[in-house]
């Protein structure tokens, strides 16, 4: 009997159909499955080792803009022209006005139009520069030595400072970080700002670099509509649109984040989720409940004490060394063949069904369920994590050795073997979307039985999906690696693992939209046929019968199944859509 897979193919390259036909569909009927492998422009002039370039190919967005070094100077340059240029200021003046207004060209020109004089006041700016007495020689006034006329200097106040103290104080404020930025004249009565020009002129060396440093992250730290990459190492900021949609962002350096927390793309969860996720991990509070649930207090010295084998005589660590019943909490002392010998006791029988234990015994029980709930949902969210750094480093391999090796063996261009690298971007981001997905399922309300029933259905459906991808682009193409030569079957697996792809994102796409919308589409009704429908058609749950399953029938009769109250379940992925809709409500598969 056809494989599981092999049935999956049959479909898809059949006529007129294609594999966003097939059973997970999120496109038009018109995306085939050769346009999926042409839209890899196979050409053998392309750079076959730019991995940034596929990286960006995979997950394109034009809401955001990645900035090196140089894209921040040349904006920071920009920003001080325009301001320059417009209100007819020195660029040393229109760069303390843009830090003070953080680097918002708009809300620069809004506050000087409306009163030049209070902005000037506000960012210490003097409309007319202050001259030095026409002395031979001035009194510094921090040290109050007298020195001659061109060993002393002052900003744009006047107020006369030797070179050794401008030195000394610019030096001081530049080593206490970036808050040199804002440096104001040494006279305590005096709010003149200082500018770069200042710090050119009397800075050491390597206090020039640090404050260009400070004053060029203070470009992206400041505003608003930029960040700093949070991967280790990494020197790239994102400029993004706010507003344009998605948060989800992928860095120069190939890390994606969430530019609205900074932690790692997190879609379908929300930040307000993976917040109380991350905390929940690293909180103390599973700890008190481990606690709780697998330990009782000594009845001396309140120590919690755990047992996992032996009697019920219990002793206390040192100091303590208090002897005691495991079950009752009583002295041993009051033990013996009399209450049951050592490995029962009738006294905690008879109290226990005098109720005296039942508070204590429900708020173990309590914890221990709570524990265990939460540790099913996080031992398979790490998993899934674990998953996902092995797919990176499997994806890393490929693109370093395992495609050269393949394109010498099946006598291909690296250039046309790019639709594996595409496979392996579309695991390790299947695993990242799966590995959120146990982070909703723990704060999905109990009570919603029929949200929880379908969410847990199209988990398990992604995860099977996700396997098959996932065993194709390592098992089946291993075989291909230890070939001796080019073997016929070759385009075949293309064709495969190429529809896989397709097929595999699309479904990832449709289910973090349904969760983004909170599986808005669910009533209990629905749920209930979903899950008979499922049954009917033998697919069943994904974990238990590995997806659509060899029993599934035929596509002309089950996509037109309509139950008694008037819906219909779709073939595909088997949701219970209303007799009205022409193409499934979740998957968007036609009927």
């Amino acid at each position: 009997m056809a494989s599981e897979d092999e049935l999956m193919m049959q479909d898809a390259t059949d006529d007129g159909e294609s594999f966003d036909d097939d059973f997970y569909s999120g496109g038009d009927a018109h995306d085939s499955d050769e346009d999926d492998v042409m839209d890899y422009d196979f050409n053998d002039n392309e750079s076959d080792d730019d991995s940034d370039t596929l990286l960006a190919h995979n997950r394109s967005q034009s809401n955001f803009s990645i900035l090196n070094e140089a894209d921040i100077h040349k904006r920071q340059e920009d920003s001080i022209t325009k301001i320059s240029t417009v209100l007819s200021i020195s660029r040393v003046a229109a760069g303390i006005l843009l830090r003070h207004y953080n680097w918002s060209v708009s809300k620069v020109n809004d506050e000087w139009f409306a009163d030049e004089g209070k902005v000037r006041r506000i960012v210490g700016l003097l409309e007319n520069h202050v001259p030095l007495p026409d002395e031979e020689e001035l009194t510094c006034g921090i040290c109050f030595d007298d020195y001659p006329r061109n060993e002393i200097t002052a900003a744009a106040c006047g107020h006369p400072f030797c070179l050794t103290c401008w030195q000394g104080y610019i030096g001081t404020a530049i080593s206490d970080g970036p808050g040199c930025l804002m440096l104001r004249c040494p006279d305590p009565s005096c709010s003149a700002a200082i500018g770069l020009d200042m710090i050119n002129k009397l800075a050491s060396d390597d206090d020039k670099k640090k404050y260009k440093h400070y004053f060029i992250r203070s470009f992206v730290e400041d505003n608003r509509k930029t960040k700093w990459c949070p991967a280790p190492g990494c020197d790239y900021a994102v400029d993004f649109i706010v507003g344009s949609g998605s948060y989800d962002v992928t860095c120069g350096c190939s890390y994606s984040f969430c530019w609205n927390c900074t932690e790692e793309t997190h879609r379908p969860v929300d930040c307000g989720t993976v917040s109380k996720w991350i905390l929940k991990n690293s909180a103390e509070s599973e700890n008190m409940n481990w606690i709780l649930a697998n330990s009782k207090p000594c009845p001396k010295c309140k120590r919690p004490i755990e047992k996992n084998q032996g009697c019920m005589h219990i002793t206390c660590t040192p100091p303590c060394k208090f002897e005691f019943c495991w079950l009752c909490l009583g002295p041993w002392t009051d033990h013996g063949e009399r209450t049951g010998g050592f490995y029962a006791c009738n006294r905690y029988e008879a109290a226990k069904q005098e109720g005296v234990f039942d508070e204590s015994e429900k708020r173990r029980e309590m914890a221990k369920n709570s524990l265990e709930r939460y540790t099913h949902y996080y031992e398979r969210w790490a998993t899934n994590q674990s998953s996902r750094q092995k797919a990176l480093a499997d994806l890393q391999q490929m693109q370093t050795v395992h495609l050269e090796k393949l394109s010498d063996k099946q006598c291909q261009p690296e250039s046309q073997l790019k639709f594996i690298i595409e496979a392996w971007l579309q695991i390790v981001e299947c695993r990242r979307v799966l590995k959120w997905t146990y982070a909703y399922g723990y704060y999905l309300p109990e009570h919603e039985h029929a949200k929880r029933q379908f969410f847990e259905y199209l988990q398990g459906e992604a995860e099977s999906g996700l396997e098959r991808l996932h065993q194709c682009a390592e098992k089946e193409l291993q075989g291909y690696l230890d070939a001796e030569g080019p073997t016929k079957e070759f385009n075949e697996f293309r064709t495969k693992l190429a529809g896989l792809t397709s097929v595999t994102r699309n479904y990832f796409e449709n289910l973090v939209q349904a969760l983004e919308n909170g599986l808005a589409d669910v009533d209990a009704h629905g749920a209930y046929s979903r899950a008979a429908s499922s049954k009917s058609l033998g697919g069943g749950s994904s974990k238990a019968k590995g997806g659509r399953g060899k029993g599934t029938t035929s596509r002309s009769s089950s996509s037109r199944n309509i139950d008694d109250s008037g819906h219909w379940s779709c073939e595909y992925c088997t949701y219970a859509n209303v007799r009205s809709a022409t193409a499934c409500q979740m998957c968007q598969q036609r009927r």
